[in-house]
């Protein structure tokens, strides 16, 4: 496992949402712009809270205490890949609740419960994946 020393905190922890061979090229971005692991562990585990704050400061100079504007833009990004994956992970989620419903009751039923048109409950039935997904959200305790 790959780990930043200084901080602790282990970069595959850290890009556990991406998949296992893009996390060394990313890992090597974030390196190259002064970026440790444990920058993008807080910046992940609020969302992106505090760079959002920083960026409509209006301090000409908000970008700095986090290593300035590429810095910024690489763990923005990560809050952005992050949030894509928790969404297609709600997405499976969704699709299995969905499928199981339909085995007990119409789609009609289902539709009216969930708000949705009729047919938009097979395309949420058969739109789950089958890929890999993190357990827990970054920032939550264990």
């Amino acid at each position: 496992m790959i780990s930043d020393s200084r901080a602790g905190t282990s970069w595959d922890t850290v890009l556990e949402h991406r998949s296992a061979d893009t996390r060394q090229p990313i890992r090597k971005r974030f390196e190259s712009a002064g970026v440790t692991a444990e920058q993008v562990r807080a910046a992940l585990a609020d969302s992106g809270d505090e760079l959002y704050s920083a960026a409509v400061s209006g301090d000409p100079n908000w970008a700095e205490p986090y290593g300035g504007t590429l810095a910024v833009a690489l763990l923005a990004a990560e809050v952005g890949a992050l949030t894509a994956h928790l969404t297609s992970r709600s997405a499976r989620v969704r699709g299995l609740a969905v499928d199981a419903l339909l085995e007990d009751y119409s789609a009609v039923a289902v539709a009216g419960r969930l708000g949705v048109a009729r047919q938009k409950v097979y395309e949420i039935a058969r739109a789950h994946s089958t890929g890999e997904f993190i357990a827990r959200t970054p920032g939550r305790l264990p």
